[in-house]
């Protein structure tokens, strides 16, 4: 074996936190981590949120985010210790030999500058090559990346492109320099399941293409698997297992690791409709306020008690907008919402009391989704007050139940949100909507944003909580994974319509239309070779017609 790229040993790394009413302390957030990466690798970097999968990444660009900081070991790269080269040296370092991609394009770039300034900017500054080698450059990795009209595409400003689009241009920012080494950090957990394999795809391109040894960090096993060499399981800090990607994917050794591979494995029966809905979208149309643009076109769906039925369909295609319309937040311009028994107001303000708590909403964002200045309990306990006129013993006795429900249980009432984990954010907004007794509750991507054991719990308590509580849900997502988990009736969205709509086991049974074929075929595997198979099955279809 040759000499390493990356060689890091014993890594640690170290914070200050300040808890409420304590005094600072110092903790060890990652405990002497080692490994090597040689040239033209790629290893991946899995574990929950926590893990320390993104700190280790950017201390192999000596930089530690937030207040963290390196306590200890070596990082090498290029047989030198870059913890140890000093402040010019570091410099040097990043946007040349390192570079990094993060996982939203759109916060990383500047919106007031054009596309190709950004992407060529560390190739001059560090004299990589000339303004018009870098531009050449740029030009051939958009080309490389799919990107459309690759001469031209550099001369948008970042809003002028497309969240997948910006996400490639990243990555040809992060290749422009021709480094040794790229930190790939999250770069397609944010991006639906068709925009996401597009991006995988040109990401796996580039690097074999370049050379270029790669870091890539991701909760998703079945992503990472499709570009890996080899895999490093992490969890609260410490290295788990490390191996090759067959053996991590075929024959993982420890218990986590075996958990993360059997992700997603909850099987989920189909019910019989009732005769009657509980909700009944009747020919919707609808368009946001100042445009002449119909972001839905004349949508009807059933959903009914004690079910739940999936939205699905990529970023775009309406699914968020038919939440906001069911809800009151943004009236229809045609069609009608009938809802147990009645029809109900198309603007907010033209809703009863009953209409309000009978229909409840979890969101994506739990963290923006409470008030981090209130308890657990206030924030379970306002729908208490507001719909019950509950208080005191009472109502606290009834948090606790609620609490019990969501499997929280005991000293959770009086933590604030910033003392609980995402999935235990979640959980109490779960609890929330409950707390009012609802007969729907519209869940909109409440899974997308936690790790994937995380995400399977909640699924879990959905599904346990609908047998409790006879609630029927609305689940947005573009998650064909959570889709077969939960779903009894699905409807497949695509630029504002229904284009598919039936039962889940009409819906995934072919013959399919083509963009649910798209959408079906999207999903991540957990399978090596399973991106080449989808990749070799599109271009066997595009040559047939």
């Amino acid at each position: 074996m040759s000499e390493p790229l990356l060689k890091v040993r014993d890594l640690k790394i170290g914070a200050t936190v300040y808890p409420p009413g304590e005094r600072p302390h110092d903790i060890e957030i990652v405990h002497g981590v080692s490994f090597d990466l040689q040239p033209g690798e790629v290893l991946g970097l899995i574990g929950e949120s926590g893990a320390g999968k993104s700190t280790i990444g950017l201390a192999s660009m000596a930089y530690g985010r937030g207040g963290v900081e390196i306590t200890g070991g070596e990082v090498w790269v290029n047989g030198r210790d870059i913890l140890n080269i000093g402040l010019r040296g570091v410099r040097r370092l990043r946007g040349a030999e390192v570079t990094y991609v993060s996982q939203s394009a759109a916060a990383s770039f500047n919106p007031a500058r054009k596309i190709m300034e950004q992407v060529t900017e560390a190739a001059i500054l560090h004299g990589r090559c000339s303004k018009s080698e870098a531009e050449e450059r740029a030009v051939a990795l958009f080309r490389k990346l799919g990107l459309p009209n690759p001469e031209k595409i550099g001369n948008r400003y970042p809003h002028q492109v497309s969240g997948g689009q910006l996400q490639r241009c990243m990555t040809a920012l992060a290749l422009c320099p021709q480094p040794d080494l790229v930190v790939f950090d999250e770069p397609t957990t944010a991006l639906d399941v068709t925009t996401q394999i597009d991006v995988l795809a040109a990401i796996k391109e580039a690097i074999r293409d370049t050379g270029v040894a790669a870091l890539y960090i991701t909760h998703d096993l079945a992503v990472v698997a499709q570009v890996s060499d080899h895999i490093m399981v992490l969890r609260n800090g410490d290295m788990v297992e490390y191996g090759t990607t067959d053996q991590i994917i075929n024959a993982p050794q420890e218990e986590y690791t075996q958990a993360l591979v059997s992700v997603r494995s909850i099987e989920h029966q189909e019910k019989q409709p009732t005769p009657q809905p509980l909700l009944s979208v009747n020919n919707i149309t609808a368009r946001y306020r100042g445009t002449n643009f119909d972001v839905l076109k004349k949508v009807s769906v059933d959903l009914h008690p004690g079910q739940t039925l999936a939205i699905v369909g990529e970023s775009g295609s309406g699914k968020s907008t038919l939440a906001r319309v069911i809800t009151g937040l943004l009236p229809p311009t045609s069609g009608k919402i009938d809802f147990a028994g009645r029809t109900l107001s198309g603007d907010l303000q033209g809703r009863s009391r009953e209409d309000l708590r009978e229909l409840q909403m979890i969101y994506q964002m739990a963290d923006v989704a409470m008030n981090p200045r209130q308890t657990v309990g206030t924030i379970i306990g306002r729908p208490l007050e507001f719909y019950f006129n509950m208080k005191g013993a009472e109502k606290r006795r009834r948090i606790q139940e609620l609490l019990d429900e969501i499997e929280l249980g005991d000293g959770f009432i009086d933590r604030y949100p910033a003392e609980l984990s995402g999935g235990q954010k979640q959980r109490v907004c779960i609890a929330r909507a409950l707390a009012a007794k609802p007969k729907l509750i519209i869940c909109d991507e409440v899974t997308s944003a936690l790790d994937p054991l995380v995400a399977d719990g909640i699924l879990k308590l959905l599904l346990n909580l609908q047998k409790i509580e006879d609630v029927a849900y609305l689940f947005i997502t573009h998650d064909l994974a959570t889709v077969r988990a939960i779903a009894d009736s699905i409807a497949v969205m695509y630029q504002g319509k229904v284009v598919r709509y039936g039962p889940k086991s009409q819906v995934l049974a072919p013959p399919f239309d083509d963009y649910t074929d798209l959408l079906l075929s999207s999903v991540p595997e957990m399978k090596l070779g399973w991106l080449e198979e989808v990749l070799d099955h599109r271009r066997m279809e595009s040559a047939g017609n």
